[in-house]
């Protein structure tokens, strides 16, 4: 298999693992607003979360995978496992294993469940609504596509499902708890207006590549890349332009 399509492979599985992840979480905000009432048999709902996490992780470990094996950049699979010790972009590769090191134990958990205790259960699958926002920057900070706009679409919708879910578990609990559906719904609006105005000065403003902690050598061949695909588009424009006026 060649480099284009460890690459084609990496950013696909990347795309599609982002939109399990936000599937499975959910399911499991959905699961705790009961929605259906008593229709809905709460093993059939636990099967399916736990179904597309399962997904989610088989994508996640395809995209670690092909990113391993693409010789573009120096990623090896204990810098997808180990937080922030890679040398290509640390900060947001090291966001990535995060979130793949969350996934892994809430689906580890999940399966000992009845050894751990529902209390123990509990507070470790809280863990879930920070795997999204990590998996966003992390998409958006080292993904080659943050500024196409059919990536900044699946973020954009991915982000507004979670919200909405999200507020709505909040909101059903504010007769009990208003307190904390008041500081979550907070929390939740500056987070999103946080990720969006670090996005516009970060991944989606030019020299993004060369601030993210890509190594010099990468920066460089990238802009030679992309000069050389520049140069032979407009040599193809030319000679189209000449066909055309014989």
């Amino acid at each position: 298999m060649n480099a284009h399509a460890y690459w084609y492979l990496t950013r696909g599985t990347g795309a599609v693992a982002l939109l399990f992840v936000t599937a499975a979480v959910v399911i499991g905000i959905i699961a705790s607003l009961r929605v259906g009432g008593g229709r809905s048999p709460r093993f059939v709902v636990a099967g399916l979360h736990r179904n597309v996490s399962l997904l989610a992780v088989a994508f996640i470990v395809v995209h670690v995978v092909t990113t391993v094996l693409d010789a573009y950049a120096p990623i090896s699979l204990v810098d997808a496992v180990v937080p922030f010790v890679s040398r290509y972009r640390p900060i947001w590769l090291g966001l990535g294993a995060v979130a793949f090191d969350i996934i892994l134990a809430l689906i580890i958990t999940s399966l000992v469940r009845v050894r751990l205790g529902l209390k123990t259960w509990r507070f470790i699958h809280w863990f879930a609504y920070a795997c999204f926002p990590i998996a966003v920057v992390h998409a958006l900070g080292t993904g080659s596509d943050a500024r196409q706009q059919w990536m900044l679409n699946l973020v954009i919708g991915c982000t507004a499902v979670i919200v909405i879910v999200a507020l709505a578990r909040l909101w059903q609990l504010r007769r009990e708890r208003l307190p904390w559906a008041i500081a979550g719904t907070a929390a939740i609006v500056v987070l999103v207006l946080a990720t969006a105005a670090w996005a516009r000065s970060g991944p989606l403003a030019p020299g993004w590549a060369k601030r993210a902690g890509t190594p010099a050598t990468l920066v460089h061949t990238t802009r030679t890349t992309s000069a050389t695909v520049t140069s032979i588009s407009t040599t193809t424009s030319a000679a189209q332009a000449a066909r055309s006026e014989q």
